[in-house]
């Protein structure tokens, strides 16, 4: 393992050497100075989407915003692109040639607001693809830069829509995010996942008169919650079945005949979520045979939410620039691949699809996302200084992709060895 690490990072070193120093310097400067120059701009972005949140697929307020702002800077801007109504794709070349995709999240969770600092990512895809513009108006290189903004992230469907709908394959060579999180990370695992809503059909009755004349649904998803706390005795570490009661039923003196559940399943990989499901199946229907209901299951139509496939060319250039440049330091590959953790994000089909990277960066907090903690820290004046510091690393790697046609094919030769084609 050690060995493999230090070949690869040795061919990183070279493949960083291939280009002249003189123009990766200028390159640096000229992305530093423009994120530099829109602090203020996008300071007031992400306030402003922080204060308007919005659910998935509702972010009217935000999409306006972010596409008049790209629209401003000179981009081709396509508002509801790939037929979802608040989705966008912001567009600049200068010429013909290798093609960098960057991410722009900006859905709000129900109830808790930017608790996953999606106001953050939001302005994270604006500055890499503005860095990258203003690189390509320096004469440095030709090519072209897209923004892809994705709605409704944290249902975990938005991109995975825009992949059906012809998004990303074919429109860029790679495609890169960040998200803020409570610590630095380049090869975070995130999971695979897959949900699916429960529903037990039964009989009513009156509870109190008549309660053997009914077919008591509640009990049904009773037995199951327990049938699936006990699957968990069996399950691997970074396995996840969790989930929350929809209807628990409307009357306390009533036999409930209809209850309903929303459960995801979560694993390291696709193989792994695929080989949970008949499992957490078996915890219903046992549930619906002992008691007498009817079990209706419905997964989700888009499929599996696939682990996040970092490439390591990427990566490994990522951190290069933030560790020259900021002195800001990654675990292993090794310690965060084997990191427990129980994170998903749609972002994970798009890494099975063209090579990409989804890097975290630490913003001043030590809670973790999806609280009310880590929603205030979003806002903070400091996380945005955190977040444009990843920028300027994750917009130097989308440097080099149009700077060296020999760092391109490193990185497709990578995906290509990682991502098996069928799962592509």
């Amino acid at each position: 393992m050690a060995a493999r690490e230090q070949d690869k990072q040795n061919i990183i070193q070279q493949l960083l050497q291939s280009v002249n120093a003189q123009v990766v310097q200028e390159a640096q400067k000229v992305i530093h100075d423009t994120l530099d120059s829109l602090n203020e701009e996008l300071r007031a972005i992400s306030v402003d989407i922080h204060e308007h949140p919005e659910v998935g697929m509702s972010e009217h307020h935000a999409h306006q915003v972010l596409t008049d702002f790209m629209e401003s800077k000179g981009f081709t801007v396509t508002r509801k692109a790939f037929n979802i109504e608040t989705a966008f794709t912001a567009e600049y070349s200068n010429g013909e040639g290798r093609r960098v995709g960057f991410c722009s999240e900006f859905d709000a969770l129900p109830g808790i607001g930017h608790a996953c600092g999606h106001n953050l990512i939001a302005i994270t895809g604006v500055a890499c693809a503005l860095a990258l513009k203003a690189l390509l108006d320096k004469g440095l290189s030709k090519g072209k830069v897209i923004l892809f903004g994705t709605p409704s992230e944290e249902p975990l469907d938005g991109k995975i829509q825009m992949l059906k709908n012809g998004a990303f394959r074919d429109q860029v060579d790679v495609c890169m995010m960040l998200h803020p999180t409570n610590g630095n990370s380049q090869y975070w695992p995130a999971t695979a996942v897959q949900d699916v809503r429960v529903e037990f059909h039964g009989k009513p009755s009156h509870a109190g008169l008549a309660p053997w004349r009914g077919v008591n649904a509640l009990d049904a998803i009773a037995q199951a919650w327990v049938n699936v706390g006990l699957l968990r005795q069996q399950l691997e570490p970074m396995d996840r079945v969790h989930g929350i009661i929809t209807d628990g039923g409307k009357a306390v003196n009533v036999i409930p005949d209809y209850t309903a559940a929303h459960l995801y399943v979560r694993a390291k990989n696709v193989a792994r979520v695929n080989a949970l499901i008949p499992k957490v199946e078996n915890c219903f229907r046992a549930a619906a045979l002992a008691t007498g209901c009817e079990l209706k299951l419905t997964w989700r139509e888009t499929g599996v939410c696939k682990n996040v496939e970092q490439n390591s060319i990427l990566a490994d250039t990522y951190t290069h620039y933030m560790d020259t440049t900021f002195g800001i330091t990654h675990p292993s590959k090794e310690a965060q691949t084997l990191a427990v953790t129980g994170g998903s994000t749609d972002f994970g089909n798009v890494s099975y699809a063209l090579p990409g990277i989804h890097p975290t960066f630490k913003i001043p907090t030590k809670t973790n996302p999806h609280t009310g903690e880590f929603r205030d820290a979003a806002k903070l004046p400091e996380s945005q200084a955190c977040a444009l510091k990843a920028c300027e690393g994750l917009a130097m790697v989308g440097a080099h992709v149009l700077l060296d046609s020999a760092f391109l094919t490193a990185a497709k030769n990578e995906y290509e060895t990682c991502v098996p084609e069928e799962m592509r």
